[in-house]
């Protein structure tokens, strides 16, 4: 009973993370997640890992996670006022305390500490799925039965979206500020919806890697083809009822990379499929660079508000990131700093900017420097784990699928925030826990366990 419920964790909170973490909006739904999230990680702490040492790779990974977490620590430590005064614009904070004629306070770096707790909070589902991964264990094709059926669950779910006579009035549509008149599912966000199925693509070439390298049921094998290709066929479907231009940018190189997972590795094609899959993410990276912020109408004929262009909107957090050098303003600060840029004889309180739009840039604006270190420290590991799978002699279907959906997830970040959200969230965690898994050993041959016999002439 134990072991049941040890391999149905990590797979039961990834479907639940999928069904009701699509968005930042769902209060309840997300302090439910942190709270099972929390669980999670006591758990972890307490059970025995599944392997046992930990490799060095995954050291590393939970060294980076910590260092990240110290980072933000230090962002809520208390200083006093003629340290914070002089850093960046916080000097327009000491001259309102000025105005009120009272003396400034011992505040801390972050320009709002309880926003910079709350985004803290909301990394819980992430570091949950990531320490049950790894130390309570399953798996990876029960994971992989987990996103699949919640991403087409989310298709469903999307096609009675678009079928709506009124999307507007729709009850379809879980969240107030929403994609409208087209396939979200349980996201807020359509190009969060499309990260979803793009990454889904991958797994399912793992699945059948993973059976086609087993080829002892000829019967077996036919039916996961059939299922994977009856599977892909749905989520086409759903990018297309999706409409986000990210899924279309993503969906061709990703879908590249994962006719790469299928081949066997002495293949002639595995020569060129990688470094057009590379080139055609970089292609597409600066397509979405360039494209509105969404692909709905209403979104592009908003041209006479701050929420312009993507560039705009770059411009001006790149300035402010500048101003809050070298320490930055702080973690989840970062729509209250933009509103101070921003033309305000342009605003529409119709329409605000929550995100830079680019992860990497909000990142350098909350956590300046020391963020900067750890990100390209973790970008680091990461490139390295990656290249390490897919060059592998012992080939592992689960952890180049694991690297091609990151990978998917990283690029995307450049233009949009889709690691903002619960769902996509715990999504890479998963994908980071196959990119150090220690895999079993192989049982050994029924000839090795014969006894040695030994005939003695004498």
């Amino acid at each position: 009973m134990t072991s049941r419920l040890r391999e149905a964790a990590a797979p039961a909170y990834l479907f639940l993370c999928l069904i009701i973490g699509g968005s930042s909006q769902g209060i309840w739904a997300n302090m439910l997640l942190q709270l099972l999230g929390l669980l999670l990680l006591v758990w972890a702490a307490l059970a025995s890992p599944e392997t046992s040492p930990s490799s060095r790779q995954q050291r590393q990974l939970l060294g980076l996670v910590i260092l990240g977490l110290v980072v933000v620590a230090i962002q809520l430590i208390p200083l006093a006022p003629g340290l914070w005064e002089a850093l960046g614009p916080r000097r327009l904070i000491a001259t309102g305390y000025a105005v009120l004629g009272t003396p400034a306070p011992w505040l801390p770096l972050s320009v709002a500490p309880y926003d910079t707790l709350t985004t803290v909070f909301a990394l819980i589902p992430a570091l949950g799925m990531l320490a049950a991964c790894l130390r309570i264990g399953c798996r990876p094709l029960w994971l992989v039965i987990a996103l699949v059926t919640g991403t087409l669950c989310g298709i469903l779910l999307g096609a009675l979206q678009v079928s709506s006579p009124d999307p507007l009035t729709s009850h379809w549509y879980l969240y107030e500020d929403t994609n409208f008149g087209v396939a979200t599912g349980f996201f807020a966000n359509a190009n969060h919806m499309a990260d979803l199925l793009v990454i889904t693509m991958p797994f399912l070439a793992a699945v059948l890697a993973s059976v086609r390298r087993d080829g002892r049921n000829v019967q077996r094998y036919s039916a996961v083809v059939a299922l994977v290709a009856g599977a892909a066929l749905v989520i086409a479907v759903g990018i297309a009822l999706n409409g986000s231009l990210a899924g279309y940018g993503l969906a061709i190189p990703v879908l590249i990379a994962s006719a790469a997972i299928v081949l066997p590795d002495r293949n002639r094609s595995m020569r060129w499929l990688a470094p057009a899959a590379g080139l055609l993410l970089i292609v597409a990276v600066g397509w979405l660079a360039t494209t509105p912020l969404s692909s709905s109408a209403a979104l592009r004929a908003n041209a006479t508000t701050s929420v312009q262009s993507r560039q705009e909107i770059a411009s001006l957090s790149a300035k402010a990131a500048w101003d809050f050098m070298p320490l930055g303003s702080g973690v989840g600060t970062f729509q209250r700093v933009y509103a101070l840029y921003e033309d305000h004889d342009r605003l529409d309180t119709s329409t605000y900017v929550n995100h830079a739009h680019n992860d990497y840039l909000e990142i350098a604006l909350e956590t300046g420097v020391p963020g900067l270190v750890v990100l390209a420290l973790f970008l680091m590991w990461w490139a390295r784990a990656a290249w390490r799978v897919w060059r592998a002699t012992d080939v592992d279907p689960f952890a180049r699928a694991a690297a091609v959906a990151s990978a998917a997830v990283l690029v995307h970040s450049m233009v949009d925030f889709p690691l903002r959200t619960a769902a996509i969230g715990t999504c890479f965690a998963l994908c980071l826990s196959l990119l150090v898994r220690q895999r079993a050993a192989p049982a050994p041959e029924k000839s090795d366990l014969w006894s040695t016999r030994h005939v003695v002439i004498g």
